[in-house]
């Protein structure tokens, strides 16, 4: 399998990761206002797309984050993509509502299509694992969140105030139940089929 090359446009990537806010501005004036405008075309207005975009934006900081994501495609497409997919499921839920989908003009860049899946599969497991996390109980969901926040299980401990073998053996015990409640998801079994 060929090795795919990193897109000039990684740039934009880089700056959400950075908070560059000059090539943050740069993102907003140059690609928010088309994702704007199919929002508001799409029976929606300019507050539903600006929070489909935040959501965009927060999920590409979190994927380029943990996964360092590398964009293989112009970030105009690929952004665009995101947020048109990510309205359209929105509408789906609400099914009363009336779509106009305009042919929009797309770039054709190869890998593309298996940039925005690789997105929308991360965001998707990102949601499930913050749902799932939030039906935990109080003392594993405060456990693992000061887990995911400090480096070592000494710092859990102290902080929490708790023995260092305690704090590693309630950690082991919560990640096996969060596990336990993700596999044993829906969601789950769609995301796996999709991935």
């Amino acid at each position: 399998m060929p090795i795919k090359k990193v897109h000039t446009d990684q740039k934009y990537i880089e700056a959400l990761l950075n908070n560059n806010s000059f090539v943050i501005r740069e993102i907003y004036s140059r690609f928010v206002p088309k994702v704007v405008n199919f929002i508001c075309n799409n029976s929606g207005n300019t507050e539903k797309a600006e929070d489909i975009i935040q959501e965009v934006l927060i999920t590409l900081y979190k994927q380029a984050k943990e996964k360092g994501l590398q964009l293989t495609c112009p970030f105009d497409a690929y952004f665009f993509l995101l947020c048109k997919r990510k309205w359209l499921n929105e509408l789906k839920k609400n099914k009363n509502v009336q779509v106009t989908i305009l042919n929009e003009e797309v770039s054709k860049h190869e890998g593309l299509e298996e940039l925005v899946l690789e997105t929308s599969v991360f965001e998707q497991k990102n949601e499930l694992f913050e749902s799932t996390l939030q039906s935990l109980g109080k003392a594993c969901k405060d456990l693992l969140k000061v887990c995911f926040s400090l480096k070592s299980m000494e710092e859990v401990a102290k902080k929490l105030s708790i023995s260092y073998a305690y704090a590693r053996k309630k950690k082991s015990q919560c990640i096996g139940q969060l596990t336990k409640l993700i596999k044993a998801s829906p969601k789950y079994k769609e995301i796996k089929n999709n991935s």
